[in-house]
């Protein structure tokens, strides 16, 4: 397995794990999302994987010559200006992380992680983030192994 930035040939293998991560959203929130979607299409992830600022990792497989996509991870840099509040932090936000359903356990998600990790510190963030819904207890489990801590909580009512 590699681990490189996404290229064109991948989207069919992106599309496909954008479904599963929605179903896992739908099954958790169905009153939030609707399954199964994707939340980009083929050309919104063409110009996503053309963009600097929002770098798309893909962790694949060789065989016979043929690449297969086992995981993915959006990222989003994410810049916090310097005020009498806040101090001036560049994040690397997560805005997906996930690995085919029949490849999970096999340390995919714990390599492209550890990956992004290094992107991140060698591109100066300060911290990298991400937004784990509540019901997705096997992301959870997962970023907690991670090393993630929670930074704040999000609440609501719904009405």
């Amino acid at each position: 397995m590699i681990i490189r930035r996404a290229e064109e040939k991948d989207i069919p293998g992106i599309l496909e794990l954008l479904v599963q991560v929605n179903m896992v959203h739908h099954v958790a929130r169905p009153d939030l999302f609707n399954g199964p979607a994707t939340k980009y299409d083929r050309g919104q992830l063409l110009e996503i994987l053309k963009d600097d600022g929002r770098p798309v990792y893909v962790a694949v497989e060789e065989q016979n010559g043929v690449e297969t996509v086992l995981g993915h991870c959006f990222c989003i840099y994410e810049f916090t200006e310097e005020s009498p509040l806040r101090t001036a932090i560049k994040t690397l936000y997560i805005d997906d992380l996930s690995v085919l359903d029949r490849c999970r356990g096999q340390k995919i998600g714990t390599a492209l992680y550890a990956y992004v990790r290094d992107v991140a510190v060698s591109e100066g963030c300060y911290n990298i983030t991400l937004h784990v819904w509540e019901g997705n207890d096997t992301a959870r489990k997962f970023y907690d192994h991670c090393g993630m801590k929670v930074q704040y909580t999000c609440m609501e009512t719904i009405l």
